[in-house]
């Protein structure tokens, strides 16, 4: 599962949105944050604009982006919009994995970026882009190209988990769960939640 999808997912029983996302273990090494995180820290634009992940053009005097957040081309204002409500996101992803390079990627959005981001008010200035194009870049890499191997999906308001697998979320209706596997998914992984999360009336298992 890759972290873009807390960007759309909602819980399947009662349509709540967002959901919480903790984050177990990746299939992405962690060589690959490191990668990223280089690609930011130096600001290395030749590098980011021959990725042509984020699409800028220009229309009759209007700014138009688009990215593999925001697929569909937007105005300027909307998809910084969007860039902000993508990194509100954020704030509900846990990692308990073992990277701390991850951890820190993760940081760096909360705080760096969100706040670039949030005062970036250029909406008319085709040049001034570049200067928020290593957090756009960092952001989508972030967002969707790391692979999530197993983690926990939590809906707040009906107090649901769905388990990811095998970088696969397993959100079915509570008939079509299988208790046995599902209960031994949280004594395996038990260690990387604390007890705030057990002591709610978890649906539909429990430990």
């Amino acid at each position: 599962m890759k972290p873009w999808l807390c960007d759309i997912l909602a819980c399947p029983i009662d349509k709540y949105y967002p959901l919480e996302l903790t984050i177990f273990s990746y299939e992405t090494i962690e060589d690959d944050f490191k990668k990223i995180l280089s690609v930011y820290e130096e600001r290395d634009l030749n590098h980011i604009q021959a990725e042509n992940i984020i699409v800028i053009q220009q229309e009759n005097g209007v700014i138009y982006l688009k990215d593999d957040i925001l697929i569909e081309k937007s105005p300027i204002n909307e998809y910084i919009n969007g860039i902000k409500s993508s990194i509100e996101e954020v704030e509900r992803i846990y990692d308990k994995s073992p990277f701390e390079l991850s951890k820190k990627c993760f940081n760096i959005i909360r705080k760096d970026i969100k706040t670039k981001i949030a005062s970036f008010t250029n909406y008319d200035e085709f040049e001034k882009l570049k200067n928020i194009l290593p957090e756009l870049y960092f952001l989508n890499k972030m967002k969707t190209e790391i692979e999530i191997e197993t983690g926990l999906l939590f809906c707040a308001q009906c107090k649901r988990w769905y388990p990811i697998i095998e970088t696969i979320p397993q959100m079915l209706p509570d008939e079509y769960r299988n208790e046995k596997e599902e209960v031994e998914f949280l004594k395996t992984n038990k260690d990387l939640l604390d007890s705030t999360f057990f002591n709610q009336n978890l649906k539909p298992y429990n430990l």
